[in-house]
């Protein structure tokens, strides 16, 4: 794993994208008082998300750290921070120098990315190279339309296929790729550097759920981190826009901050007297 140290070094952030429909600062407002260690930003349409100085500005009031930069990867960012790939992974780097934070996480091309994809590969690991930043290049999934599957991203959804210096797992996406993410956490192998928990049942839906509500190995991958010393951050990115309320979005967001601190402390609930033996 990257960054290797003893057991118990990983920080826990809380990706802003998490409390979602709620905004960026109610993010770092929410990770503070949970007692998260820092957030990773996804920039996105939300203009404190593109905004370095406001972010800066969040992370001294609440005394959050920002650990990680999310590129404007996705189909709703074509246009944030410029319409040029590269160029946004620049902005990309800059903010998280600015910010203090040491990764930036991003999502391989699309297809229709044509020069972009053809590029991808070498500009990463000369983007890496370049800075102190850790650019960790995320698992994606296929697309999936009733029996028909469609594959979107150039090289691949999969970046273990490809020579990139770092890697992000994303649990949720695992799922969503019908895969396993212990088997990919181990074929990431030293060059894992950073990890989003979301659990997934399988589906064809990106569904980010709860860790433990889920199909995947959650609690596994979380001990086979903490085995190997790993010093990463693991971020918690779930699906919180069904929550009822306020109180209901922070609740999962604990019980997610809960589990994952359980799991890298590599410990299981202790059974008291008055509890039947399983």
């Amino acid at each position: 794993m990257a960054d290797q140290v003893p057991a118990g070094g990983a920080k826990v952030g809380l990706s802003t994208a998490s409390v979602y429909p709620e905004n960026t600062a109610a993010a770092f407002e929410i990770a503070g008082r949970l007692g998260y260690d820092g957030v990773e930003v996804m920039v996105w349409t939300d203009p404190v998300s593109q905004d370095v100085e406001a972010l800066r500005r969040l992370s001294d009031e609440h005394r959050v750290p920002v650990l990680a930069v999310h590129a404007p990867c996705l189909l709703v960012t074509q246009r944030v921070w410029s319409t040029d790939p590269w160029r946004k992974l620049t902005t990309a780097r800059a903010a998280a120098e600015r910010l203090g934070a040491d990764t930036v996480v991003v999502h391989p091309p699309f297809r229709w990315q044509r020069a972009y994809a053809r590029g991808f590969v070498d500009g990463i690991r000369r983007l890496h190279e370049e800075s102190g930043v850790r650019f960790a290049v995320e698992n994606m999934y296929p697309w999936r339309y009733r029996d028909r599957e469609m594959l979107a991203y150039a090289p691949g959804w999969d970046p273990t296929e490809e020579d990139y210096p770092a890697f992000t797992l994303d649990v949720s996406h695992a799922a969503t790729a019908r895969g396993d993410a212990l088997a990919m956490a181990e074929l990431m192998g030293e060059r894992l550097g950073h990890l989003h928990m979301g659990d997934g049942s399988g589906s064809g839906k990106d569904e980010h759920l709860v860790p433990g509500r889920g199909s995947q190995p959650c609690g596994p991958v979380l001990e086979r981190l903490a085995r190997a010393g790993y010093r990463g951050h693991v971020i918690a990115e779930i699906n919180t826009r069904r929550a009822v309320s306020a109180r209901e979005r922070e609740a999962d967001l604990a019980e997610t901050l809960a589990f994952i601190r359980l799991h890298l402390a590599g410990s299981t609930p202790a059974r008291t007297d008055e509890e039947p033996a399983r």
